[in-house]
Formats: C-alpha cells, structure tokens, sequence
C-alpha cells in the first residue's frame, strides 16, 4: 500500500471560498456575519470535487490512501478573532470528514485547529476532540505562527504549547507542523514562509528539550524538512555545541519528514542524510507545485517517480510508502486493520 501522508482539500467546491469571504468581510459587522448551516454543499459536489482531482490522480500514479486535511493556506489563522477561526476550522473539518466518508478507501482525515494569534491554544482542544472521538482524525496540523508570517507565539518548545501536546499524547496522534498564509510581505508564502518554518520548528525542537517532557510526541515536518536535511551538518554541529545528545537521540524518535520535495537530487539527498525510518511518503498533491516540470516532462509533485529511482533497498522503499506511515499515526494503522488492510 503507498499511503500519502500529506494531503489537503484544495480543490473544495467554490462554495466554501464564498462562504469563507462573507466572513471575512462580516468581521467588523457581526450583524452580517454568516452562519456555519448558510454553507451548503452536497455529497454529489463532494465527490466531483474529489474524483476529477486527487482521486483522479492518485489512480494514474499508483497511490492507495491519503492522509486529507483542510487546505492550508485557507487556514488563515491570523484573519479575526477566535470564534471566527472556530467556525473556520469545524466547516473545514467537516468537510474533509465527509471526503473520507464517501472515499473509505482513499481518504482519512487529519483536523485543522482553530488556532488564533495571543490566544491560548488549549481553546482548540474542544475541536481536537471532536475531530478525533466523533471523525476518526488520526493526526491533527499545527501552526507554529498563527499570525501569519511575523512570529508573535513562543517557540514550540514552550510550555504555551503543553495543553496541545498533552492531547496528542493521549490520543497518540502526530502533528504535522504546517504554517498558513504569509500576510507578510517579505515571505511568500509556499516558496519561503513554509520552508523558513519546517526549518524554525526543527530548530526549536534542537535547542530545547521537549521531548524530555513527552516522549512520545512526535511532530512530522513537511516539504522535507525545509534546509534540514542540506544543513545537516550544521544541525548537527550546533547541537555538538549547545551538548545535546547525537541528532539520532536527542530529536529523531520523535521528528519525521515528509517527501515532498519536488525533485530527483533533493529526494536523493534526503534519502542519504535522514534515516529511512524518520521518511513519510508524501506529495501535498494537488498542492503547493502544480505545473508540469519542463526538464523531466512529469507533474513536480509526482513524488512516487523519485522514490521509485532513488538508490535505496526495497524494503526502505516499502518503509517509505506504508511502514513508518502505520507506525506515525497509529489511529490509521488501527483503522487500516480494522478494515483487513
């Protein structure tokens, strides 16, 4: 089975984004402010949304399940206050709830948290909830910079963070640290504010010890880790001087990478400098790259072609696609078996 662990509903009817814009505009005049119950989209748009896109394309390139969360940069976690990003995030959740309900098969959902910048998170702990008991959410997106590009929460190694990782724990569900949009200008926002922050969030995890406090936490950080695996020297290097442990100890039972990387030599390197165990095979399909590469004439995010060619053992491959995925989120590994996957 190839599992694809990174995934998101980016091709919802236009339906929600309308929805969404009369909120955002209600913002400052709560008396025009929709209502969740306004936004209707039936089962038959759903799965034309669905079939035509990333059921589509997961046929053509061989992949079995994906691991499907609210679009990230719809997050937009910065944009009015708590209740707004509330209703947000159970609409969007909702609705991936609903994919994997006419996709059993195909989809699993992973919630978005109704974080908001200054707000304690432990108030998203009610929707993580939900998400999990009432959904079957197996992992849950967690955004390090709820402001959206200017960095105003503590890192999280904080004990601001606690109240959600102490959940995750319970449920033993990963997090996949995942930044919303840029609203800075400085940082566009898939090309920059998503590396910068795969980066900062391993950085964060190096210079603390976090997972003294909760061994086992386990965080997956996407797009390959952003600078990780081409500075892993330098990592390396300060943690030398900081005297934490060896990497391998100190971070990599409980961080893991994702494989989209959209690209031969980057696959390549990731494979040689991160352990097999701590890769997830991933492609954010259709996501944050969607055009055809000129140079290979294949889509970029047809990751499954470079982890076919790259120059590792079959049975790191198999690790690659299903092995670490069923061992990361455990909620799918049960639900899989369940199913007599």
């Amino acid at each position: 089975m190839i599992i694809d662990i990174h995934g998101h509903y980016t091709t919802a009817p236009k339906a929600l984004e309308a929805w969404r814009n009369r909120q955002v505009a209600a913002i400052n005049s709560p008396s025009e402010m929709p209502k969740a119950s306004g936004l209707q989209i039936s089962d038959d748009e759903l799965r034309e949304s669905i079939e035509l896109n990333q059921l589509k394309l997961m046929r053509e390139r061989g992949l079995d399940l994906t691991i499907f969360s609210p679009r990230a940069s719809f997050m937009a976690h910065h944009i009015g206050d708590f209740q707004v990003s509330s209703t947000w995030a159970a609409i969007c959740n909702e609705l991936c709830y609903r994919v994997g309900q006419l996709f059993p098969h195909n989809f699993v959902p992973a919630a978005m948290l109704p974080q908001n910048p200054g707000v304690d998170p432990a108030t998203c702990i009610p929707e993580l909830v939900k998400c999990v008991e009432q959904y079957g959410n197996v992992a849950i997106n967690l955004n390090p910079d709820p402001s959206g590009g200017h960095w105003t929460s503590p890192p999280l190694s904080d004990r601001h963070w606690y109240p959600v990782y102490e959940k995750m724990v319970e449920y033993d569900i990963p997090a996949m640290i995942h930044v919303s949009t840029s609203c800075n200008g400085c940082f566009h926002t898939t090309g920059a504010h998503y590396l910068n922050a795969d980066t900062t969030a391993f950085m964060q995890c190096l210079t603390s010890d976090l997972f003294k406090d909760f061994p086992t936490l386990r965080f997956v950080i996407p797009h390959g880790g952003g600078a990780v695996p081409y500075h892993w020297g330098r990592f390396r290097g300060l943690a030398q001087e900081l005297k934490k442990p060896l990497l391998k100890d100190h971070l990599l039972n409980n961080v893991f990478f994702d494989t989209c990387v959209y690209h031969q030599p980057g696959i390549d390197l990731l494979t040689r400098v991160i352990p097999v165990d701590n890769i997830l095979f991933a492609s954010e399909m259709i996501g944050a790259v969607r055009g055809i590469d000129l140079e290979t004439g294949h889509y970029f995010d047809d990751t499954k072609r470079y982890i076919e060619a790259a120059d590792i053992a079959e049975e790191d491959r198999d690790r690659i696609y299903e092995g670490n995925a069923r061992r990361v989120y455990p909620r799918l590994d049960a639900q899989l078996n369940a199913k007599g996957l």
